[in-house]
Order: structure tokens, then C-alpha cells, then sequence
């Protein structure tokens, strides 16, 4: 789809100031041409679930695509009066030469893995820090929150409702093409449809039953309207007693007659659970046990599963604020850290290390596998390995926690899969973006292959995330070494 308003989008200084004295002080020191690799990675799963989903590798590509410093750009940072003049030379002919990997879009991640690697001229790979994380940060993190709130929902469809509750039109449009990729059947966001084909929904607001003399006046000029696609809000005075009763009495006077079914009454109000029930029996007793129920106001995904436990007739949900800000846990915290540097053709490992256990990073150019039985197809770890290392599948391998290694499992008959993609080759993009229906289908089929106990909400089975023991051996002696 050709949309001038994503091609002609130029986020080049959208950068932390910091990038920028890096960069210049590499070029100063005449390190601009050292090869370093960066990993993307993330601590913490929102909301304390068992597994994340990757999103947002569409709007990185189309970022470094773009990258390109005017000439305006080049005054700014000349008025700034600290960079040298070879710097501002050299952003103003910038050419990307850096490779990128990364794990498909629909995913499932977890902590301390790479889902994006960088390898190139150090002065390059620093400076896109920023724009990768904000990236992916903000898609996995709706993803995230909308694969948690379809999965409560059990099947049933969930419509995105969050654009005016966003922190802003780009987290609103990005926002809902996340949520799609998380499980979302559909959004309000019409830029969304617009840009990414991510399908437009919607019928009236309460202002609409407002703007009329009566309900029932209301209702009927909308089924005139809309005869096909007639779905009506019947919680603006009195569900019970006027907004169902006014919509059977349309569906009766208008719809019907035209050979029609209604296509549903959508609640926005009071006790969903009670209403849905009530409103269930009275459009089976007047003949529309096809009509469906729509619910929203304010639902997450524990809403909607004590909906189901309190046997809630809904068909359909319309989750707004609480998915598209991921208001429970809005930051999903991925990190960007320097994990080797090429000398001679040699990678040397580098650590950062922490006081806090959970900041120390895993050094090294490195590569990520998902283990898959062979018997059930099922998930049963990530490993992560130096990046020339080969995985035998005909070998045992042992699994271990690098954070508690008497923690042990040998894995036998598995399929292994390779998870970082190469997405660009010496800064020339290489890898072919799906479609996104392609990737949502690949979302939900790859949740799938997760034990159901790694998917609860509450306290769900850790997923084992290891390091080959070359990897292991590499990081321990970085540790020893440095604490001498």
C-alpha cells in the first residue's frame, strides 16, 4: 500500500543527545569504523505474565530506510557549538552499513534473549539506539497486553477501542497495529485500517441517541441508515427498560422487514454480566437469537474472565484505555546494550555488570534457537548460543538456569529453530516484511505451541531461557575476571 504520509516521514534526530557525543567522540578518536554489536533485550514481562510478543520490526525497517541528516539538520547541531565539523560531515553523507537481526513479528519473547541484534561501525549501531527501543518497546508492549486480554476472552472476538485514550495519534495508530498482531479482531482506529488494513469498526455513540427527540427516534433513523449492519447502543437512559425495547421494536419495524437480521446491541454501562443475561432473554424471546451482545466500559483481561465466570452472554468485546496504554504495566523496559567488539576479526565479549543480579548482561555476538518437541510440538526452551556455534539436533543437550545452574534438564528429540532473521546485510535491507494478517496468523500459532501453564496470568510456569555452556563459560570468566 502506497501512503505518502509513512514514505515521506524522516526520523533521523528522533535520537537521544547522547548518541550524538558518543558518536562524535568516536569520530574524533578515529574509532568510527570499529565494528561493535548491540543486543536488544528486556527484563521484566508485563504484568508478571509468562511470555511477551515481539512487534514493531515493520516501523524500525522503515526507519533505517529513511535515515538521512538535511542540511537543517546539520545547522542545529552546528549551533550547538560541541561537535567537530568531520562529524557534521559525516552525518550530512550518513550511509548505513550496519547488519540487523531480529526475531519475527508475533513471537513470543522472553527475558535476557536477543530479539534484535546490531552489528556494524560503532558510530552507526550507537546511534539508532534510541528509535529501536522506542519501536519495540511501545508495539510488544500493546501486543503484549492484547494477546493477554484476546486469550481471557476465549474465542470470542475483540475489537481495539483505545485511539482517544492514547498517549498520542502515533500510539493510537501504532498502538492498534500491535493489537491486531496480539489477537485483536479489528480497531476504531481508521488510520490503522488506512495504513496497515488493520479492519475499521464502529457504529454511534451515546451523542447520537442524544441528538434525537426520543431513543426510539434515534434507533430507527440509524437502522434506515444501516439496514445491513445495524448494531445499536442501548445503555444511554435505560437498558432494561427502554434501550432493548426500542431496539426490538426497530429490529421488528425496519429490519426485519427488509429480509435482515440486526447485527447486535452493544452495552457501555452498569452490570455487564447482569445486563448481558437480561438482554440475552429478551432478544431470544422476540425472535433474534442471532443478535449479538457487545460489551465495553473499561474491560481488561480480568474483567472479561470474571465476565465468563459469572456466565456473561457476550459475543463480542470492545477493550479501550486499559489495552491500548497498557495501563496496568505501561513500560515494557527493553534495553540496548554494547555486547562485543570486533578486533582483528576476533569478537571480544564485553559485560556490563550490576549490583543488581538482573543488570549483569549476557556478553557476546550471539544466536537464539527455540527448542520444540518433536512429540508434542510444543515449546521447551529458548538457547542461546555464541553466534559460530552449531546445535547437533541428533545430541542430548543439557538445559540449565545460568541464575541457578543445578537446575538441569536434558532435552532429546527436539526441532530446533533458528530465531534471529537477517533483516539487513551492510546496511542493504534483506528480508521481505509479511503481510500483517500473515503475522497475526503466525502470532496466534506460535502462542499455541506454549504449555497452557506458561500462558496463566497468575504466577505462570517460568520459561527457560539458557546459555550454552560456551556462552555460560564465556560470561563467568568475564565475571571472575573483572572482580579481581
Amino acid at each position: 500500500m502506497n501512503n505518502p504520509w509513512k514514505s515521506e516521514r524522516n526520523l533521523t534526530m528522533l535520537l537521544d543527545f547522547y548518541e550524538l557525543t558518543m558518536s562524535n567522540g568516536f569520530l574524533v578518536n578515529n574509532m568510527q569504523d570499529k565494528t561493535a554489536v548491540f543486543d536488544m533485550f528486556f527484563r521484566d514481562i508485563p504484568d508478571s505474565g509468562g511470555f511477551a510478543i515481539f512487534a514493531g520490526l515493520e516501523q524500525l525497517i522503515e526507519y533505517v530506510n529513511l535515515l538521512r541528516f538535511t542540511e537543517e539538520d546539520i545547522e542545529y547541531l552546528r549551533g550547538k557549538r560541541i561537535f567537530d565539523e568531520r562529524f557534521l560531515e559525516y552525518l550530512l553523507n550518513f550511509e548505513f552499513q550496519c547488519d540487523i537481526w531480529a526475531f519475527r513479528e508475533g513471537t513470543p519473547i522472553f527475558p535476557n534473549e536477543p530479539v534484535v541484534v546490531v552489528r556494524g561501525p560503532i558510530i552507526q549501531a550507537q546511534m539508532i539506539e534510541t528509535m529501536i527501543l522506542l519501536t519495540i518497546n511501545h508495539q510488544s508492549l500493546i501486543a503484549t497486553k492484547a494477546n493477554r486480554v484476546v486469550r481471557a476472552a476465549k474465542g470470542k472476538p475483540v475489537m481495539e477501542f483505545g485511539s482517544r485514550r492514547a498517549q498520542s495519534y502515533d500510539a493510537a495508530i501504532y498502538g492498534a497495529r500491535a493489537a491486531y498482531i496480539g489477537g485483536c479482531s479489528s480497531s476504531a482506529c481508521v488510520m490503522a485500517d488506512r495504513l496497515f488494513g488493520v479492519p475499521a469498526i464502529g457504529t454511534m455513540a451515546h451523542s447520537w441517541v442524544q441528538t434525537f427527540d426520543t431513543e426510539y427516534d434515534a434507533f430507527l433513523c440509524y437502522a434506515r441508515t444501516y439496514p445491513d449492519c445495524c448494531t445499536l447502543l442501548v445503555d444511554t437512559y435505560n437498558t432494561l427498560r427502554s434501550g432493548i425495547p426500542n431496539a426490538i421494536k426497530v429490529f421488528d419495524e425496519v429490519i426485519k422487514p427488509l429480509g435482515l437480521r440486526p447485527k447486535g446491541i452493544r452495552i457501555d454501562s452498569g452490570d455487564i454480566a447482569y445486563l448481558s443475561k437480561k438482554a440475552r432473554k429478551m432478544l431470544d424471546d422476540a425472535g433474534y437469537p442471532d443478535c449479538r451482545i457487545v460489551a465495553s466500559n473499561s474491560l481488561d483481561e480480568y474483567i472479561i474472565r470474571d465476565l465468563f465466570l459469572q456466565d456473561a452472554r457476550i459475543d463480542l468485546f470492545g477493550v479501550g484505555e486499559n489495552l491500548i496504554t497498557s495501563k496496568s504495566d505501561p513500560v515494557f523496559g527493553g534495553v540496548y546494550k554494547l555486547v562485543a567488539i570486533e578486533e582483528n576479526g576476533v569478537y571480544i565479549p564485553k559485560i556490563k555488570i550490576s549490583e543488581t543480579v538482573d543488570k549483569i548482561t549476557t556478553p557476546g555476538f550471539k544466536s537464539a534457537y527455540r527448542f520444540f518437541s518433536r512429540e508434542t510440538g510444543q515449546a521447551i526452551a529458548d538457547y542461546i548460543t555464541v553466534f559460530d556455534e552449531t546445535v547437533n539436533l541428533d545430541d542430548k543437550i543439557v538445559l540449565f538456569d545460568p541464575n541457578a545452574t543445578w537446575k538441569k534438564k536434558t532435552v532429546t528429540g527436539f526441532e530446533c529453530v533458528q530465531l534471529l532473521t537477517p533483516i539487513y546485510k551492510k546496511g542493504k535491507q534483506v528480508y521481505t516484511m509479511p503481510a500483517l494478517s500473515d503475522i497475526k496468523d503466525y502470532c496466534a500459532a506460535q502462542v499455541g505451541r506454549l504449555w497452557d501453564e506458561v500462558k496463566r496470568f497468575e504466577n505462570p510456569h517460568r520459561y527457560y531461557v539458557d546459555l550454552s555452556r560456551k556462552l555460560y563459560d564465556i560470561k563467568q570468566g568475564l565475571l571472575t575476571n573483572l572482580a579481581l
